[in-house]
Parts: structure tokens; C-alpha cells; sequence
């Protein structure tokens, strides 16, 4: 009797033992199928964005700007004899330059066609030239020799730097922004630093500027990067992003 109790304790065990394997595999195979799930869609509403970037942008560079450039040749075809109205049509002209060139300044932001043609850090250098005119933060952006970032990743790390870059000028307040690119042997790495006002973190997760760090962690998360932000109130503002080595 003592025997039949044993093993049927035993048995009972065994089997609740096995329920329990499997539940805590079956939640792991759903954690796992959640996840992966999340990636496709984070990655499908991205390629979404880079798609209709693109698509504005083309609408802006073949469409808009020739227009405003048509304009300005019926301008300069007008006969005035009258200083008043000459003065009227160079200003509005001037205008008309302006807003040409701030369209195309948009359209590179939204499409760095060139990343097609050049790397990465030779597109970063060509973006942070076109800022240098127009905001009074300096720029510094270093790669190392052997710096190789594949194609697949370039466009994600470009909007990754957009966004350092704007953050910087918008909301830092800071003189001096560092950038580099370095691989290392663990890894490819993306570095910012700036000497700005620094942030809680938790206060821009929490407010308006969270959009633009939750963009950042979802192109992470498309690479396979882990991202890290070291900053406190009046001590700038570091970020660390790796990835790893192809």
C-alpha cells in the first residue's frame, strides 16, 4: 500500500512537472512569437515613413520647385519702369530663392539621395556642412579608418544622427556636439556627446520629445543595436549606440 502511494506521488509529480515545462516553454515560444511580431510591425511602419518620405520629397523636387523657378523667369519678364515696383519684384524674387533653397534643403532632409552614391560618414559630413551656415552649434564627427557600416543600416543610422543632431540645436542648448563612428572589436559604434543642459529621462519619455527618442529605439531595435543615454539635469548629454560587427 505504502509502495502504490509512493509511486502514484511520484507519477503525480512527474505529470505536474510536465504541465509545468510546458506552460513556462509555451509562454517563452509566445514571448519570443510577440516579440518577432513587434519587430515586423515597428519595421513595416518605418519603411512606411521612408516611403512616404520619399515621396514628398520627389513631390517637392519635381513638382513645387520647378513651379516656383517658372515663376520667377515670368517675374523677371515684366517691364517696370517704376523703382517702387522694381524694388517689389527683387523681393519677391529673393523670396522665391529662398523658399527654392529651403525646399531643397527639406527634400534633402527627407531623401539623402547621395547615400545611394556615398558612405555614410561622407553623407553625415555633407549634412553637417549644410547646417553649419544656418545654426551656430559646432559640429565635430570622427570615424576611424576601418569603418565599414553596411548598406542595410546606413539610412537607419542617418536618421538616427537627424535626430542627435536636431535635439542638439532644438533642445540642449548646447555649443559643441561630438559625433563618431568607430568600430571596435565587439562591435560598430555610434557616439554623441554635447555640452548641453542635459535632461531627466524619464520626463522625456514621458513628454512631446519621447517621440523623437522612441524613433531612435525602434531603428535600434531594426539593427539589433542597444542604445544607452547617459544624462542629468546641467551635465549634457551622452549616447552610446552599438551595434554588432557584421
Amino acid at each position: 500500500m505504502a509502495d502504490k502511494i509512493f509511486y502514484t506521488a511520484i507519477i503525480t509529480a512527474l505529470l505536474i512537472a510536465i504541465v509545468i515545462v510546458f506552460f513556462v516553454v509555451s509562454v517563452i515560444r509566445y514571448n519570443k512569437k510577440y516579440m518577432q511580431l513587434q519587430k515586423d510591425r515597428v519595421q513595416a511602419q518605418i519603411m512606411i515613413q521612408e516611403l512616404e518620405r520619399k515621396r514628398i520629397a520627389n513631390d517637392l523636387h519635381d513638382s513645387l520647385g520647378p513651379m516656383l523657378s517658372t515663376v520667377k523667369l515670368y517675374m523677371h519678364s515684366i517691364s517696370v519702369s517704376d523703382d517702387t515696383d522694381k524694388e517689389s519684384l527683387d523681393k519677391a524674387s529673393s523670396f522665391i530663392d529662398e523658399t527654392i533653397k529651403n525646399l531643397r534643403e527639406i527634400s534633402y532632409n527627407l531623401l539623402p539621395s547621395s547615400l545611394a552614391r556615398n558612405d555614410l560618414p561622407m553623407v553625415v559630413r555633407e549634412f553637417i556642412s549644410r547646417l553649419a551656415s544656418r545654426h551656430p552649434l559646432k559640429i565635430d564627427f570622427e570615424t576611424t579608418e576601418d569603418t565599414f557600416v553596411p548598406k542595410d543600416i546606413e539610412i537607419h543610422l542617418f536618421r538616427i544622427i537627424q535626430e542627435i543632431i536636431h535635439n542638439a540645436i532644438k533642445h540642449s542648448g548646447a555649443s559643441n556636439l561630438k559625433l563618431v563612428i568607430a568600430k571596435k572589436p565587439d562591435g560598430l559604434f555610434l557616439i554623441s556627446e554635447d555640452n548641453g543642459k542635459g535632461f531627466n529621462l524619464d520626463d522625456i519619455r514621458d513628454g512631446s520629445g519621447g517621440l523623437g527618442l522612441k524613433s531612435m529605439e525602434n531603428r535600434c531595435e531594426m539593427i539589433d543595436a542597444t542604445l544607452k543615454i547617459i544624462t542629468a539635469k546641467n551635465q549634457g548629454c551622452k549616447i552610446i549606440i552599438k551595434m554588432p560587427n557584421s
